[in-house]
């Protein structure tokens, strides 16, 4: 089967959409099927080596990524396909793609990516207003006629229904996942060391973009708490793109802790090495709904350390992979307190879960053959 992915970008510091595409379309290419991805890049924008064709018809315009090419290349090329799976809302890319196939009967899908999570909404009230007018106008519509709305979990599905309406769809949870680390671990450890020589061993990490969402803040102010109250934490280490931030900048001011290290974005041998040299991976986000790098700490055998806003919390809870708390800054040193508390039998037993659930849950090559059995439903 012929398979294309759409997306507004490609570009790796873009966040947890990217990953998911990358893996998803490898992964239907080792089941032997024929991935490519569509993207609104500039050409030549993608320089990584991935094991798939990237078409870049860009540039967009604006966050929207309205983009002239988009249409006229789907109308000329999407009948080479199977079926279509457009990634993310409120761009220019589902509503093209509707309107391109909608009389062609080729079918095609959807994977809101959390972002109809009603924490939006809330965070955002005057684009919610906007998002609610392209709701009636367009994105109803493209989610009403897709073949299926594919969610990464029952938690992001339930979160859906609520978000905006009318509301009509064919639901699907088809997960995930994954893909194994991969390369020599123990030579990722010692090039993270070598790069980072004044970091302690045993830390705990945060792993993804410096971004409000994400509630640093608060896991900032927990550690400078616990520190003033003589707690003695591991290194607090906040890996990620984003460091020179304004947002950044002020997360250095929150706290007089010397041991919170901004390390920038960390991909490859430097991202394994750092989850391998942690000790939990530390999530306190106000809005995830899945959280990638919750995923491959598991995979590392790390236990995490996540917030009932990470939408995988009941599968991390349930495996005892990890604790959980509110995302409010009680939450989040409570957090911190439960970790430490834990004597080192609890964190082995906890961190003996971590791989398991990963496997249970979050393999990679089992999310890809879900997606393909949506795919081969009849209508």
């Amino acid at each position: 089967m012929k398979i294309l992915h759409v997306i507004h970008t490609m570009r790796p510091e873009a966040g947890g959409v990217v990953e998911a595409v990358r893996l998803i379309a490898a992964a239907q290419i080792e089941l032997g099927h024929h991935a490519e991805v569509l993207c609104l890049d500039a050409a030549g924008t993608n320089y990584r080596p991935l094991p798939f064709h990237v078409y870049e018809v860009g540039p967009a315009k604006g966050t929207y990524g309205y983009c002239t090419h988009l249409k006229p290349w789907l109308r000329m090329h999407a009948g080479e396909f199977d079926a279509v799976i457009v990634h993310g809302l409120w761009q220019y890319i589902g509503l093209a793609v509707h309107n391109a196939l909608r009389h062609t009967g080729r079918p095609y899908y959807v994977f809101p990516h959390g972002m109809l999570d009603p924490w939006f909404n809330q965070a955002y009230p005057r684009k919610r207003l906007k998002k609610r007018l392209y709701w009636h106008l367009a994105e109803y519509r493209v989610l009403r006629d897709a073949r299926a709305v594919c969610f990464t979990c029952e938690a992001e599905r339930e979160l859906a229904r609520v978000s905006f309406s009318p509301y009509r769809v064919k639901a699907e949870v088809v997960g995930l996942g994954i893909e194994e680390p991969v390369g020599d671990i123990a030579a990722a450890q010692a090039a993270f060391k070598e790069r980072f020589p004044e970091i302690r061993d045993n830390f705990l990490l945060y792993l993804g973009r410096i971004d409000p969402k994400k509630g640093l803040d608060l896991l900032v102010l927990a550690y400078d708490e616990l520190v003033s109250n003589g707690g003695r934490p591991p290194p607090l280490v906040l890996a990620g793109p984003g460091e020179t931030s304004v947002y950044a900048d002020r997360l250095r001011t929150l706290s007089d802790a010397n041991d919170i290290h901004f390390t920038g974005m960390l991909s490859g041998e430097l991202k394994w090495g750092a989850l391998a040299r942690s000790q939990a991976l530390i999530l306190p986000s106000h809005q995830e709904n899945f959280g990638i790098v919750v995923a491959e700490a598991l995979a590392m055998g790390k236990p995490v350390l996540i917030s009932d806003k990470v939408n995988i919390w009941r599968e991390i809870a349930e495996d005892a992979a990890g604790l959980v708390e509110a995302d409010t800054l009680a939450g989040t040193e409570q957090l911190l307190y439960r970790w430490l508390s834990l004597s080192q039998g609890e964190k082995h037993v906890m961190a003996q879960a971590a791989r398991p659930c990963y496997q249970r849950r979050f393999s990679i090559p089992e999310v890809a053959r879900r997606l393909m059995d949506v795919i081969d439903q009849p209508e």
